[in-house]
């Protein structure tokens, strides 16, 4: 199996587990990998020389992890900023799958697509990041309806999970201008409780395994009390009294 995004976080735990479990695993990555047991790919998702290069691949699954997060108030993103955090966590996404999809057809194979309940809720100054996670649901639904019967589509949903990734984001992104300078401190001060208080890494691997393995696996996982909470949210209530919500959880981080 494929896995992109190997060299950090969920996609290296994943590669790590996998190939612990017995399976052959190409860990695709950008840089050096800091790990054994796995077949590195030099992967770049928006290289399209390193996407055509994964067709020669014998693969039955791919875990399409590598993701990028923008954040900031939408009314001074730069624009560029949202193309390139589009061509990552979206356009690059579907690239990798058209390049997978000969192999995995042949296979009767799976395909994983970690997504985030950022894919269903949006927060405030995650703008950026979940539309690209919208988007990237939207295709698996399409794309599972399209290869009913040939290839198993699944989605990842995770809520907080404990890595660095938003204290990293948040380090990388300057302090947006007046109204948002106090909205942006407590998100931060939600991402450096993240490592603490987010679910362990292992939660994701685990349902990663089940959605490669199981005779009939989930068309969505959603993991964590906190996703499982927003997901149902979102589902029952108007959107004004979850703005309402919203914005009394991040008035009291």
């Amino acid at each position: 199996m494929l896995v992109t995004g190997a060299s950090s976080g969920i996609g290296r735990a994943a590669a790590l587990a996998l190939s612990q479990r017995g399976f052959t695993v190409y860990a695709g990555a950008r840089g050096p990998l800091d790990y054994e047991g796995v077949t590195r790919v030099e992967l770049d998702v928006t290289n399209p020389d390193h996407v055509e290069a994964l067709r020669e691949l014998p693969i039955d699954a791919l875990v399409n992890n590598a993701g990028i997060a923008v954040i900031g108030p939408l009314e001074y993103l730069p624009l560029d900023e949202l193309r390139h955090q589009f061509e990552v966590n979206t356009v690059g996404q579907l690239a990798v799958i058209q390049a997978c999809l000969p192999a995995l057809r042949h296979a009767r194979g799976r395909i994983v697509n970690v997504s985030s309940i950022a894919g269903r809720v949006a927060l405030p100054l995650y703008g950026p990041y979940a539309a690209s996670k919208f988007a990237l649901e939207a295709l698996s639904d399409s794309l599972r309806r399209e290869l009913r019967g040939a290839v198993q589509v699944s989605l990842i949903e995770p809520g907080a999970v404990a890595t660095p990734i938003w204290q990293r984001t948040l380090d990388a992104t300057d302090m947006p201008p007046e109204p948002y300078v106090a909205m942006a401190e407590r998100l931060r001060g939600m991402a450096e409780e993240a490592p603490e208080t987010g679910m362990p890494v292992g939660v994701v691997v685990g349902a990663i395994h089940h959605a490669l393995t199981a005779d009939k696996p989930r068309t969505r996982y959603v993991l964590g009390r906190d996703a499982r909470i927003q997901a149902i949210l979102d589902r029952i209530l108007p959107d004004r009294v979850m703005d309402r919500l919203i914005a009394r959880i991040v008035e009291q981080s």
